[in-house]
């Protein structure tokens, strides 16, 4: 049965124009043309269009572009496996915004213990605690969110307590999408002791990616909603 474009664009509340521009992007099977010009849809691109409105919020747009590529191409089980990856390094990120949560109430960082009587963390020992890259770190201090002091004697970068807690903040903040002078004011409050700002925006991190989890179980839904109609599952 063939769908009017106009048909699915007000069911998915969105332009005929998007609907083009989808196509136009790989992310659909390329629609036929009736006699006029006019594309003539089918219920498998009515799927698709649903599985990318519905994938959107919670994967993003460069990751659900890849998955329905690869759902075009059969490729069925790399498509899912880059799904879990995502779902994966989102519970990574939960994990740390709880740690985070932990660290400014001066629970866990206490725990975590040097050794000898060293007052300073190196750059792969605070990569390891954090979960923050070391590259991230460097890209960081870059962008000026962090400034670190060096080591006299090999000029490696030095990170006390404060710096950890900082860079904790940075890492939890950037997984939930805040964007640099957001996290640049926390900081600046959180610099003037303001702890309980700091501690609001990491629970209030904790929401938005709760918030994008359930938007990922409604992505993941609607991906096997379509796999099924292809038959690929």
């Amino acid at each position: 049965m063939n769908i009017r474009p106009i048909d699915i664009a007000r069911k998915l509340n969105i332009s005929t124009s998007a609907l083009r521009r989808y196509e136009k992007w790989g992310i659909v099977p390329p629609a036929e043309r009736a006699a006029n010009g006019y594309r003539m849809y089918t219920e498998e691109h009515v799927a698709y269009f649903e599985c990318f409105r519905a994938m959107l919020p919670g994967f993003g747009m460069k990751i659900t572009k890849e998955v329905l590529r690869k759902v075009q191409r059969k490729e069925v089980e790399d498509a899912l496996w880059i799904v879990n990856q995502e779902q994966a390094r989102l519970h990574q990120d939960k994990t740390m915004a709880e740690k985070t949560v932990r660290i400014l109430e001066n629970e866990e960082l206490d725990k975590f213990e040097l050794g000898g009587n060293r007052k300073w963390m190196t750059i792969g020992e605070v990569s390891a605690f954090t979960g923050a890259s070391s590259s991230a770190i460097r890209h960081w201090e870059k962008e000026g969110l962090i400034s670190l002091p060096r080591d006299q004697e090999n000029g490696y970068r030095k990170f006390n307590r404060t710096q950890i807690r900082q860079i904790q903040m940075i890492r939890i903040l950037r997984s939930a999408n805040y964007p640099l002078e957001v996290i640049r004011q926390v900081l600046k409050e959180f610099g003037h002791n303001q702890i309980e700002v700091a501690r609001r925006f990491a629970r209030d991190s904790l929401d938005k990616l709760n918030y994008i989890n359930r938007n990922q179980v409604r992505g993941i839904y609607y991906l096997y909603r379509l796999c099924s109609l292809l038959k690929l599952l």
